[in-house]
């Protein structure tokens, strides 16, 4: 009878520990957390085909006409107040709710790249030959981010939470970087904290720099000759273009490993028996920061001349823009990072792993399907690799707080067709909501803890120390239709 009892015992202990861990987790569960992730549901059809409709825009830099206005009505119908074509860009827009501190801004993206369009099938197929495709998945990125906006807009409706929620419709960042008019024209003064995301292959805080870069181009002008009857009489601008290209492989050699350098020659001469009076390169430079990036664009720069000198022609160098690296926030990122843990990682279909594994097989990856699992903060490294971002100048004039969300197979080559695929179909789709409600229930936390913001804003404050932001820009208005196109 005594083993009988203490078993009985037992058991009720254990039981009321099993209700107290219970009680306890239901104490720390958020109400307003649990708003936003239904508000995210209850629209998910709505942002699912706002999405889908993006995607079949298939619209370039500066040119995202169709996609600008569909954001932009979606936000208006919801009772946002818009205000379009702001910095001087007829795609750029800023949709607000409510009024007064904090102001929280959230980021959307919405640009194409060119030669990119797909079908919705895990092979190479293209919709539309040689036109456009979202291989970023910016046709869910801005969506979720409007998505996660109006989910915090329904509870300063309801008087759950005052301040001041703010889209920002970004255009251009695969191309031009919208966003660096958008900073300059002081869209962000007023701003506490920025949230981000961006379309990946993986589920995390995202707390890595990216480079910095800057874009500039080379024009070179010489004199058109027969070229067989009187070359003598011509000075190749192709040669200077030749000579320049060579210049910058030779130099190579002698750069850091952080250093990225990429050109795309635009223009090279019309036909083959004319001598070139006029050539034209894009080229590009990155590093792992802005200090390192300049003198190697400078020397860069420099090429230019020589190679004009020795092909007797004249040349010009013009800005086309560039980016700063992204000043990281660690203390947001910890915020986001226990918003993610609580949401775990996206299930998926077999169906869907399927489809991923068939993608990773087109493009000779290993065939493991999609990877949604919330992994411990990373650290951030001195030296971040990848890619750039124009989000990278937001983040310092603002605490930007920065999450990558699966919305693409494992091991994808990016800006390609298989994105495009995985971004027109549940995959995607399933990851824009999941950003959504990871955004959302972090703006809630911004909202509702005045604490939080302000470490924020004092890590930015001690990460950015006497540094004046000045954007890679050049003077003028944006370059909506120049000939960079």
């Amino acid at each position: 009878m005594r083993y009988k009892y203490l078993a009985i015992t037992t058991a009720i202990f254990t039981l009321s520990l099993s209700n107290i861990s219970f009680a306890q987790k239901k104490v720390k569960t958020n109400p307003l957390k649990e708003e936003v992730k239904a508000s995210v549901d209850k629209r998910f059809d709505a942002l699912t085909d706002l999405s889908d409709r993006i995607w079949s825009f298939e619209e370039i830099a500066f040119r995202e006409t169709q996609s600008a206005k569909a954001l932009a009505d979606y936000a208006e119908e919801l009772g946002f107040r818009v205000t379009k074509g702001v910095a001087e860009i007829p795609t750029a827009f800023v949709a607000e709710y409510g009024s007064g501190s904090p102001v929280i801004g959230i980021l959307g993206e919405f640009d194409a790249l060119p030669g990119l369009s797909q079908n919705k099938v895990p092979y190479k197929s293209p919709l539309n030959e040689g036109a456009p495709g979202h291989g970023c998945g910016h046709n869910l990125f801005g969506v979720a981010s409007l998505g996660a906006a109006a989910s915090i807009k329904d509870l300063i409706d309801q008087g759950k939470i005052k301040g001041t929620v703010r889209f920002y419709g970004t255009p251009a960042e695969e191309k031009f970087f919208g966003k660096l008019w958008m900073v300059r024209a002081g869209l962000f003064k007023d701003v506490d904290v920025v949230m981000d995301w961006h379309p990946a292959a993986e589920t995390k805080a995202a707390v890595q720099k990216g480079l910095a870069l800057v874009d500039f181009q080379v024009e070179f002008f010489g004199q058109a000759a027969h070229a067989s009857a009187d070359p003598w009489n011509g000075r190749s601008a192709s040669d200077a273009l030749e000579l320049y290209t060579s210049g910058i492989n030779y130099y190579r050699e002698h750069i850091k490993p952080t250093v990225r350098i990429h050109y795309h020659i635009q223009d090279a001469g019309q036909v083959v028996n004319v001598v070139p009076d006029y050539s034209r390169i894009w080229v590009r430079v990155r590093d792992s920061s802005r200090e390192g990036l300049v003198p190697v664009w400078k020397r860069v720069e420099e090429m230019a001349e020589g190679a004009a000198i020795l092909a007797n022609v004249d040349y010009k160098v013009n800005l086309i823009s560039g980016v700063h690296e992204v000043l990281v926030n660690r203390t947001g990122s910890a915020a986001l990072q226990k918003n993610l843990e609580s949401l775990g990682s996206i299930s998926y279909t077999e169906e869907e792993q399927n489809f991923a594994k068939k993608i990773q097989e087109a493009t000779g990856k290993p065939q493991i399907g999609l990877v949604s699992k919330i992994e411990p903060m990373e650290e951030t490294a001195e030296h971040s690799m990848g890619g750039s971002t124009d989000v990278g100048d937001v983040s310092w004039v603002v605490p930007t707080i920065r999450l990558s969300a699966t919305t693409a197979p494992n091991g994808t080559p990016w800006h390609s067709w298989a994105v495009v695929a995985a971004g027109g179909m549940s995959i995607g789709h399933k990851g824009m909501a999941y950003a959504a409600k990871a955004l959302s229930m972090t703006m809630v936390d911004l909202f509702q803890n005045p604490e939080l913001v302000e470490s924020v804003k004092a890590e930015f404050k001690e990460k950015k120390g006497d540094y004046v932001y000045k954007g890679f820009v050049p003077d003028g208005p944006p370059p909506i239709n120049s000939n960079l196109q």
